[in-house]
């Protein structure tokens, strides 16, 4: 679904627009995880920036509410010195009728370099890459229910920083897959970057259909998926997204398929526990296990930053080389 490979890369073989991990080589995406480590201690640095993206406009076209995703693309793109604009879309023309391929085309008008694109419709992202003018890169923010790539790679990022590679790693991801377009990307990435295993533990009415032609082993009791595990990744509960009553109640979902530290100690010793956000504590996780020293949920955040600036920069540097 939505996987075109010519249209992410441009005629160099560099990345133009980076819309789902699906289909992607291994190269591109460690290409992706070694440029973010040249940003990842920016923080620690008086000055925060970099001048690679001076002179160019970003636009955050969000139609989705985002707190994290919208924050760390604002961020990245300030610290690669880019002029930045995000769109309010509640209160922009596209909320009196006008189409979403008319808001495109006066935002280029305005000479914009990339569009940053969350969307509830899955396929957004995509077809803004297809109709937009040549010399502007496409980011997916998240598009519905298919895929969240910078979310994915932002996680594997974290997972190399504390394991140092994806072989022999066993990953379990928890909760929601079905409506989750993290845990798509996440597993897709996961199996081209060579992890062992991949688990989905959920209840089967969390589960997409034929869930195991995604290369995955599917767990619905989490002791049993847990055990022998390195990595456990935690997914929100997509209630915003659920069309019915998919579970008895979320205190019931608490006992089956949270995570508390009873759980966690059947995992391996030095697993860690991730988690994208928001966390419903006390629905997927226990506070004590977000808070507590196997969790890097907090690390997660700090690596959005530069992961998006890595991709940034290396689809704005494509375009470049492309023009010249």
């Amino acid at each position: 679904m939505f996987v075109d490979k010519d249209l992410q890369l441009n005629s160099l073989g560099k990345l133009k627009h980076f819309l789902s991990i699906q289909g992607q080589e291994q190269s591109l995406l460690t290409e992706i995880l070694n440029t973010a480590e040249s940003f990842a201690d920016i923080s620690a640095q008086q000055v925060k920036k970099f001048p690679l993206l001076r002179g160019k406009t970003i636009v955050n076209l969000f139609f989705e509410n985002s707190t994290r995703t919208l924050a760390t693309f604002e961020l990245a793109a300030t610290r690669l010195s880019a002029d930045v604009l995000s769109m309010n879309i509640a209160t922009s023309a596209t909320s009196k009728g006008e189409s979403l391929l008319d808001t495109i085309r006066n935002l280029e008008a305005m000479q914009v370099d990339m569009f940053v694109v969350r969307h509830s419709l899955s396929g957004a992202a995509h077809f803004i890459a297809q109709h937009t003018a040549p010399h502007i890169s496409v980011i997916n923010a998240g598009d519905g229910q298919h895929e969240h790539p910078t979310q994915a790679m932002l996680d594997m990022f974290t997972i190399r920083r504390a394991k140092q590679q994806f072989s022999g790693l066993r990953i379990a991801i928890v909760g929601d897959i079905l409506h989750s377009r993290v845990a798509r990307s996440q597993v897709h990435a996961l199996n081209i970057l060579g992890a062992e295993e991949v688990r989905v533990i959920a209840p089967k009415t969390l589960l997409p259909v034929e869930v195991e032609s995604l290369g995955v082993s599917v767990y619905h009791d989490l002791t049993a998926g847990l055990k022998n595990v390195d990595v456990i990744i935690m997914l929100r509960l997509q209630k915003e997204r659920m069309n019915s009553a998919l579970l008895p109640s979320e205190s019931e979902y608490f006992k089956c398929f949270g995570l508390s530290d009873e759980k966690l100690k059947i995992a391996n010793k030095d697993a860690i526990v991730m988690h994208p956000g928001p966390i419903n504590r006390g629905v997927e996780i226990s506070s004590s296990v977000a808070d507590g020293p196997q969790s890097v949920i907090l690390q997660q955040v700090t690596n959005g930053i530069a992961v998006r600036m890595a991709i940034m920069s290396m689809a704005m540097q494509s375009n470049n080389a492309r023009a010249e």
